[in-house]
């Protein structure tokens, strides 16, 4: 299995974890996130490259594959995804973090965000699955400043030592809301 834009390689290796004869790809277009996914998993490689360049993966060698809140390519995942294999995409939902964005300053989800994955996916992949995940999560001031960095608001807000992090209060309790989506490849 792959997991585009893998970052940390967190979720490849809690998938990973949870399916003993696999093996993981962690690909990310960052050398720092390429270096910390090669120590992600015994049973994860990692490789550096932009997906929006091409995977640097055969055709039809995957049996699953892993974007969680990264960029993807439809038509180079539908190549090397097997005929029956799965896409399985995790996007933000407009409540996720909804308690941070106005006193942060943080980015806000676009409400159009499902219907542009829809349309991305359309002739590449059906929808098989929808699947909401919503909880609530308690975050301390160095949670906080490290979901801030993590996200899209991290490439355009003040770091992690933003004075607004420091006067929050010591516990902020803050929605996490994903929607979770699998695809398949159309028959044929």
């Amino acid at each position: 299995m792959l997991e585009v834009g893998a970052g940390t390689g967190y979720y490849l290796a809690g998938v990973l974890d949870g399916a003993p004869d696999a093996r993981g790809v962690a690909l990310d277009v960052a050398k720092p996130a390429a270096r910390r996914n090669a120590r992600a998993h015994p049973r994860a490689a990692s490789v550096l490259a932009d997906a929006w360049r091409g995977l640097p993966i055969r055709d039809g060698a995957l049996s699953r594959v892993l974007s969680v809140f990264a960029p993807r390519n439809p038509g180079e995942v539908a190549r090397v995804l097997a005929a029956d294999g799965s896409f399985v995409v995790a996007t933000p939902t407009e409540r996720h973090l909804a308690e941070l964005i106005e006193p942060l300053g943080m980015l806000t989800v676009d409400p159009d965000k499902d219907r542009r994955l829809g349309a991305a996916m359309s002739g590449h992949f059906d929808a098989i699955d929808r699947t909401l995940v919503e909880y609530s999560m308690k975050l301390d001031r160095g949670d906080v400043a490290n979901v801030v960095a993590m996200g899209p608001s991290g490439h355009h807000a003040d770091r992690a030592d933003d004075p607004r992090i420091t006067t929050m209060p010591e516990t902020v309790e803050v929605t996490a809301s994903v929607l979770v989506s699998s695809y398949r490849k159309p028959p044929g």
